[in-house]
């Protein structure tokens, strides 16, 4: 299904110690387009300059393209398959909001200095072309776990082979192999409310234990679980899965704390049906209960094309 040569951004990474996530509009301007190219034939070059500069800090950079955006600076290239501007999916108590994003960038290190350096380089190659819509600071808290105490990403496929069937595309649309479809949310958590929940009440709501992260039994979880609403299987009973970067962010002086969620996979038709099911209930009836501590105030898709496509846009 995948030729060994085929290469694509680091989609199937682990989240890492440090991420950057950048979210930028484009400009009306006679020069934005040229400056997007740009960027998007050298960003490899950029990517290599950075690895040999900082050999021990795995640096990573993924660029992706919201569908208007991805329509108006490459109408000559097609429409991967999935990309759509996504639609809000309005929920009996829940929403999960759109929001604009043409341009983003998923920036990864050990060090958050690289991070720094990486995202200055990306934002002065797109000054004038570009407006912020969004940026946020991620980091590795604990051992692995979300701001909210739970360790995150638990259910990602563990191997590298596996993590590619689920978030790279494949053959089914051969135009856009090796590409893959980023959607991504941040999260506010009320902290205050959920740290005047008990342990147990925690656990019921995530579907975990949360000292050891083991699952709970079937008996002790409660229909809205985290867990049991983002399990979906195909029509045969297997698993679907995406391969998630979540990281946690916080400014504490201003009592804000969040997950930035990022969900890489082949098919956002898989994604869409887990967000479906936490802010609708769509297939079980339940509603996710981590919504209740949980507000979604982004939600973005993205196209993130191969390597090999950036490189030779024109």
């Amino acid at each position: 299904m995948y030729g060994e040569s085929m290469k694509y951004q680091n989609v199937t990474d682990t989240p890492g110690e440090n991420s950057y996530f950048l979210v930028f509009n484009l400009t009306d301007t006679p020069q934005t387009r040229e400056t997007v190219v740009t960027l998007c034939n050298n960003l490899s070059g950029i990517l290599r300059s950075i690895r040999n500069r900082f050999p021990k800090l795995e640096v990573s950079c993924v660029m992706g393209f919201g569908a208007d955006a991805w329509q108006k600076l490459f109408p000559d290239a097609g429409k991967p398959r999935e990309l759509n501007t996504f639609e809000a999916i309005k929920g009996p108590r829940f929403t999960a909001v759109s929001t604009p994003g043409d341009i983003f960038f998923h920036i990864r290190a050990l060090n958050v200095s690289a991070c720094y350096e990486l995202g200055s380089i990306i934002s002065r190659a797109l000054s004038g072309a570009v407006t912020c819509e969004d940026e946020v600071h991620g980091f590795r808290y604990m051992d692995g776990r979300a701001i909210i105490g739970f360790v995150d990403g638990t259910e990602n496929p563990e191997f590298e082979d596996e993590r590619k069937e689920y978030a790279v595309i494949g053959d089914e649309d051969p135009g856009f192999a090796g590409g893959s479809y980023a959607f991504v949310q941040k999260y506010i958590h009320d902290m205050d409310a959920w740290q005047s929940l008990s342990t147990e009440d925690q656990e019921k709501v995530i579907g975990r234990h949360k000292f050891n992260d083991v699952e709970l039994t079937d008996e002790q979880k409660i229909p809205g679980s985290h867990n049991v609403v983002t399990n979906i299987q195909d029509e045969e009973g297997n698993d679907l899965k995406i391969v998630r970067a979540n990281m946690p962010f916080s400014n504490p002086a201003k009592n804000e704390h969040g997950t930035y969620f990022i969900g890489y996979a082949r098919y956002f038709s898989t994604t869409r049906r887990m967000l479906e099911n936490m802010f609708a209930g769509k297939e079980t009836g339940a509603t996710d209960e981590l919504l209740k501590f949980s507000t979604a105030v982004t939600g973005t898709l993205f196209f993130i094309p191969s390597p090999a496509m950036l490189d030779d846009v024109e």
